[in-house]
């Protein structure tokens, strides 16, 4: 008779919950990358594989069909992707994306329509609703999905929609006024509460929400560009100019949801006005209307940034001029953003970033330049690579994190999934979404090339 509610039933739940919850926020791994979270000893963690895998609570899948190595071919494992999906959806200024991902971590669809910047938030909502319902060929279940990551425009967490502002404590900075008595409806509308509220009734699901270019920066550390790395300096060049900080694998949402506000940096105190109310920030000069601006201001006509770069790279010296010197003072931000906080990578996204080498060549070179000498050759700057779905994928991981996701999962006989023991120091994980190294996932992330499988050694 198996005894299921004894300490060694309860040690045995807690290591089953821990390998779920690593597949979770990782994705597929192998048993050696299994084997490097969980610090279990090879034959505890094939057992404990072994039972999830009989239970239906976890899949293998077998390595790419490639030329024969020395060694056993590495299956990689992950969650059954019949237990739930969760949604990302990115509200823009001027376009609503949504993207779907199985919590195996696989893509079931993805979807996007510009609108109007003044498109009421009513009209916001049931556009996300319609996209949602394309996905998969029209075939996705809504009752499969467990949650939904939002991001929005703006803080998120300042507490200025509810009339009040943050305290002024002695010796501290005047904390800013409140906001009107007031304030504007679509305001509201469009706040990070009430677009929270709105989602979990027309899908009633779960909703959680953050700054979308903070998400944006998750997903790059997740899935794009700096996958692997837990140290993450993102900022986006769109028609609005931000950042996101990405921390020892947590997304950094800062006091009052006012991280990553990387577009109102000033550059130039004798600058032009800025929407915050300050004079010269980033925005001002690195934003696209900025930048089409100057081009304009120096005798070009261009109608967007595809025309500009195409301008640039046709030998318009006006052209590449407002790109260098753009990139420029970017790198300058960026480089005193890494002295400050000392990221691994930094991550450059948005409509500008197709420019690639014209704006980034001259970002590159005022990093050199201005970052600390110890740091310049290991600081690593990249384009982003997932593009406009950058903060849908961003607002799934979210979901990932923080949603529980396995209760759908099937269990033995005694397992009872509210019983969880207490954790020793060695078996914790702690609540963040980390990225992992590809060698330790044995899967290709969305946008990066495809490597050879990896191999164990036989015993």
């Amino acid at each position: 008779m198996h005894q299921h509610d004894g300490p060694l039933a309860r040690l045995r739940q807690g290591h089953e919950t821990l390998v779920l919850d690593l597949l979770r926020r990782h994705g597929p791994l192998t048993r050696a990358g299994l084997g490097t979270h969980t610090g279990l000893s090879r034959t505890t963690l094939y057992d404990i594989v072994g039972g999830l895998v009989t239970a239906g609570a976890v899949v293998t899948a077998p390595p790419e069909a490639t030329a024969r190595r020395r060694g056993r071919p590495v299956e990689t494992l992950s969650l059954n992707p019949a237990a739930g999906l969760a949604i990302g959806v990115d509200f823009a200024r001027r376009a609503v994306h949504v993207a779907a991902v199985n919590v195996a971590h696989e893509v079931v669809g993805s979807a996007s329509e510009q609108h109007p910047a003044d498109l009421s938030w009513d009209r916001r909502i049931a556009l996300a609703r319609r996209l949602v319902g394309t996905l998969a060929g029209g075939s996705l279940r809504l009752d499969a999905v467990a949650g939904i990551g939002a991001g929005v425009v703006g803080p998120v967490g300042l507490p200025a929609l509810a009339g009040t502002a943050p305290p002024t404590l002695p010796g501290t900075l005047e904390a800013h006024p409140g906001p009107p008595a007031d304030p504007d409806p679509e305001a509201l509308a469009g706040s990070a509460e009430a677009v929270r509220d709105r989602l979990a009734e027309a899908f009633g699901v779960p909703v959680h929400v953050d700054n979308n270019t903070r998400l944006a920066a998750l997903a790059e550390s997740v899935w794009g560009a700096a996958t692997g790395s837990r140290d993450v300096l993102y900022l986006r060049l769109s028609h609005g100019v931000g950042g996101g900080l990405v921390v020892g694998g947590a997304l950094h949402g800062g006091a009052y949801g006012l991280s990553g506000e990387l577009g109102h940096i000033t550059v130039d105190p004798a600058g032009g006005p800025c929407d915050c109310g300050g004079r010269g920030c980033l925005e001002t000069v690195a934003s696209v209307g900025a930048v089409l601006d100057a081009y304009r201001a120096a005798g070009g006509r261009a109608a967007d940034v595809a025309e500009l770069t195409a301008a640039a790279r046709d030998g318009d010296a006006a052209a590449a001029g407002v790109l260098r010197d753009v990139g420029t003072q970017v790198g300058a931000v960026l480089a005193a953003v890494c002295n400050a906080v000392g990221p691994g990578v930094v991550v450059v996204g948005g409509e500008l970033a197709e420019a690639e080498e014209l704006l980034l060549g001259p970002v590159r070179e005022a990093l050199s330049a201005q970052v600390l000498p110890l740091a310049r050759s290991l600081l690593d700057l990249r384009r982003a690579a997932l593009g406009e779905y950058g903060g849908a994928l961003g607002g799934i991981a979210l979901v990932l994190q923080a949603s529980p996701l396995l209760a759908h999962y099937p269990t033995r006989p005694g397992h009872r999934p509210e019983e969880r023991p207490e954790e020793r120091p060695e078996e914790r994980v702690e609540g963040r979404l980390e990225a992992v190294p590809e060698e330790q996932t044995g899967r290709r992330p969305r946008n990066r090339p495809r490597t050879r499988p990896e191999t164990e050694e036989t015993p």
